[in-house]
């Protein structure tokens, strides 16, 4: 098992920036791929991004166009997302979640999840 907490989420304005933690308890961190999904009024979870359990490989969501860097810490047990040029359009609850060994794409892989954090972005 493993338990996850998102913070960082909050109001800013278009073009600004935000930076997402998820900080992970339970077993052990290193083990686990790590990604970040969003879900915005009215729509479907989507994909953001994901990092392999090295920190050395990562994917993007098409929409995320240079803006987003996902990172970890494994020392800290703890994973990032630097949002940056931020649009209305990125307004949504963000979730983290982790999936043992191997990274994915597709959120039916992933097993545990946080709670997620709001992030709403004002024109």
């Amino acid at each position: 098992q493993v338990q996850l907490v998102e913070s960082g989420g909050g109001l800013v304005q278009a073009g600004g920036s935000l930076r997402l933690s998820c900080a992970a308890s339970g077993r052990t961190f290193s083990s686990y791929a790590m990604g970040w999904f969003r879900q915005a009024p009215g729509k479907d979870r989507k994909f953001v991004a994901t990092i392999s359990r090295s920190g050395g490989t990562t994917h993007y969501g098409d929409f995320v166009k240079g803006r987003f860097t996902i990172s970890r810490d494994n020392a800290k047990n703890t994973m990032y997302l630097q949002m940056n040029s931020l649009t209305p359009e990125d307004t949504a609850v963000y979730y983290c979640a982790a999936r043992q060994w191997e990274s994915s794409v597709i959120q039916g892989q992933f097993d545990y999840w946080g709670q997620g954090t709001q992030v709403t972005v004002s024109s």
